[in-house]
């Protein structure tokens, strides 16, 4: 099995949520957020799950997970095809869950690229 690939979705007008969450970060907590997408594709999704870098939030929908001093960042990503994965965006995490918004907006943004690609 290839290593993931990840990729981010620009919206179609234009935004990439991701790479504007990543912009708005402090750099510490880039960096660490970036290191883990890295990682990830370089050591493959097996070793990223036992590492904790990632999570299934079900429905298809997974999470990248970092966390910087206290500062704990999340990134939901879902599979596109073959190898290749697509982060529709990020957030700062302040509670135990994942909350149900930004689950539900993950899945919004994967019925726009989806619908998009067609």
């Amino acid at each position: 099995m290839k290593n993931p690939e990840f990729v981010t979705y620009e919206r179609p007008n234009g935004h990439n949520e991701f790479k504007e969450f990543l912009a708005q970060l402090p750099v510490k907590d880039r960096e660490k957020l970036v290191a883990v997408v890295l990682k990830t594709q370089q050591y493959g999704l097996q070793v990223a799950t036992s590492q904790r870098w990632v999570k299934s939030l079900g429905d298809g929908l997974f999470e990248l997970r970092s966390e910087f001093s206290g500062n704990i960042q999340r990134a939901i990503y879902f599979h596109a095809e073959a190898n290749q994965y697509v982060i529709t965006h990020g957030f700062t995490k302040k509670t135990q869950k994942t909350p149900q918004a930004q689950i539900q907006h993950a899945k919004a943004l994967r019925t726009e690229f989806r619908d998009k690609e067609e």
